[in-house]
Order: C-alpha cells, then sequence, then structure tokens
C-alpha cells in the first residue's frame, strides 16, 4: 500500500496556506473553497502532488495513504453525536481543508442530496440508536464490504477517509481487486448484466432531515428519494465488472443484491467473487492524521464492528466521494457548478 509521509518541512510549507484559508472561509462546505480546491493545491509540496497524481494516473494499487497531519486530539473536542452537529465551528478546520485540497488532486468532491442533508464532506461515527443498522454510523455489527454507492451511475471514482480519532483502531476492511485470481473465476458472466444492486440504506428519507428549508432544493431532493424508491420497487440489472477483461473493475454491494431470478450460472459467478474477496480481504487501521483513498473502482471496503461509548471519544473520521468525470452526473445534478447530485 503506498505511503506519503508529511515531513516536518511538508506540514511546515502547508501550514500558513491551511491557516489562511481557515480566516477567510467558515465551513469546509463553503462553494468558493471547494471551487478553488485544485488550484490551492498546486501550492502543495511537489513530491506529496505527484505521489497522489501517480496513484490516479497509473493505479499502482487500489489504496493509498497521506499520513503525519498533525492532529492533537485535546483541540479536537469531543466526538459529536450526530453528523448534524458538526458542519460549523469545527475544531478540525484546518484538517479538513487539507482534506479537500489533497481529494481535489485525484478530481472533483461532490455530495448527494440523498446523504447527510447534501453536504461535500461527511461525518463518519458512531450514532446512538443506529448500533445494528447496515450503516457507516452503526457500531456493534460489520459494516460490510462493499463498493461505495454501488447502486447509481454516478458513483465516484474514490472515497476518502481522514481519522481525527480511532482510539480503539478500528480497522477499516479492503479488498483490492489486485489480489483476486480472475483466471479461476467467470469473468465473462460477471460482465453481463444480470445483477440487481439496491440502493444502501445511507441514501433512505428515514436519515435525513424532513426539510432543509429551502423548498426549491426540498423539491429536488424528494424527487431524488422518490427514484431510490423506484430503484427498490423495480431493481435495475446491471454487470458486476467492467473496464478490461484481464484486469476489471467491478462494482457490488452483496448486502443489498436480491439474487432471486438470477441463473445459476450469474449465481455461482457471484458467489465465487465474493468468496475469494472474503478470503483476501485484508485490516488497515487508521490512525489520527491519516489519510486513505480507495480506488472504487477496483477495490471495496467495510468495517470491523467495535463497541461504542458515546462519551465523547469514539472513532471519528471525515469523508469525501471524489470523482474524475464531473460532467458525467451533468443530468443529476441543477447546475454545472453544483456539486449535489440529486
Amino acid at each position: 500500500m503506498p505511503e506519503y509521509a508529511l515531513s516536518d518541512k511538508d506540514v511546515a510549507q502547508v501550514a500558513p496556506l491551511l491557516a489562511e484559508l481557515a480566516k477567510t472561509h467558515d465551513t469546509i462546505e463553503d462553494d468558493t473553497l471547494i471551487r478553488r480546491a485544485r488550484v490551492l493545491a498546486r501550492s502543495f509540496p511537489v513530491g506529496l502532488v505527484e505521489f497522489l497524481e501517480e496513484y490516479r494516473l497509473s493505479e499502482p494499487s487500489a489504496v493509498c495513504v497521506v499520513s503525519g497531519l498533525p492532529m492533537e486530539e485535546e483541540l479536537l473536542g469531543p466526538t459529536p453525536e450526530h453528523w448534524r452537529d458538526s458542519q460549523y465551528g469545527s475544531p478540525a478546520f484546518t484538517q479538513e481543508i487539507f482534506f479537500l485540497l489533497c481529494a481535489s488532486v485525484l478530481g472533483d468532491v461532490f455530495g448527494w442530496a440523498t446523504q447527510q442533508d447534501g453536504r461535500i464532506m461527511h461525518d463518519v461515527l458512531p450514532i446512538k440508536g443506529h448500533e445494528n443498522y447496515e450503516i457507516g454510523s452503526n457500531s456493534l455489527q460489520h459494516l460490510s464490504w462493499h463498493t461505495e454507492d454501488a447502486f447509481h451511475p454516478c458513483r465516484g471514482d474514490y472515497v476518502a477517509l481522514m481519522c481525527l480519532k480511532n482510539p480503539d483502531a478500528v480497522a477499516t476492511m479492503i479488498c483490492d481487486a489486485a489480489d483476486l485470481d480472475w483466471s479461476s473465476l467467470d469473468v465473462a458472466a460477471l460482465f453481463e448484466p444480470e445483477f440487481t444492486q439496491m440502493p444502501d440504506n445511507s441514501h433512505q428519507p428515514q436519515n435525513a432531515r424532513q426539510s432543509t428549508g429551502d423548498p426549491v432544493v426540498d423539491r429536488l431532493r424528494i424527487r431524488s428519494f422518490e427514484l431510490i424508491q423506484s430503484w427498490n420497487d423495480d431493481p435495475v440489472k446491471r454487470p458486476i465488472l467492467f473496464g478490461d477483461n484481464v484486469d476489471p473493475y467491478m462494482a457490488l454491494d452483496p448486502y443489498h443484491m436480491k439474487t432471486e431470478g438470477w441463473s445459476e450460472r450469474s449465481l455461482r459467478a457471484f458467489e465465487a467473487l465474493c468468496a475469494q474477496i472474503e478470503a483476501k480481504m485484508r485490516d488497515v487501521r487508521l490512525r489520527p492524521g491519516d489519510l486513505v483513498f480507495v480506488d472504487n473502482f477496483r477495490a471495496v471496503h467495510g468495517r470491523r464492528s467495535f463497541q461504542a461509548r458515546y462519551d465523547g471519544s469514539d472513532r471519528w473520521l471525515k469523508r469525501l466521494n471524489i470523482t474524475r468525470n464531473l460532467r458525467g452526473s451533468r443530468g443529476w445534478r441543477p447546475a454545472a457548478d453544483n456539486r449535489v447530485i440529486y
């Protein structure tokens, strides 16, 4: 797994820029900050930008890590009880800016109207009452491995995580497609559009506010929830594999896939692929100050279960979705420069 460890010189180089941006913006959701992110990242250390560019262009691994970002837990304060409590006055604002700029080297960050009220940067933390839900805010059960937003044609190329706290060393589970023996699998069957990918629970309306206060946004969001419900009622069949036949990309989320009506060949191919993924899954334990970028075309990921304490000390990550083709989702966004998919 390629890793770029920030040196003291790197940290000293980026610190003034991050401090200045934190003074001139009040939230990571600021449209101007997000729009400028790619240009601002050009001021980052050359070695860091080259590392991320190599990961983007050459695909040396499905996962890469940037480590060494200073993270002082006493300055972070308690882990919020809910993601709704974390947008303004963030104690990790300078780190969030660093994360945003790194992500922007790989592509364009974007959000979902149906997730965390359309925010671009998400909080990943345990929420009381979600312990046994199949959703990222659970804790007592594993978060099943999956392609991020596998059901949606506008899913991102990368999902990125920044660790603020992980006192129990809770493991993120990752399987790299390069570790699979494709020659032993029925690749041709997996390329056929015979598999149903259902919307995952994080896009359901019960996990969102009833209203954002903006009637236009609320109408668009209701339309999105209705579309997702239609996909639940009448699932669209899609392939699991795409791209190159020898070194394929993949998109699957077994927990949210219904196998009823699949042909025997499709089912066997799917089960054989899942068995290999299970066997090749590895644990990545993020430390405070770690940024991990997961190629959403070449890896699946999940999370081990843990016991949440809800005392302000629990695991707390930030998450970004990144696309290399923002135009590909233009039909889902209300304006060319809008980053939220409806």
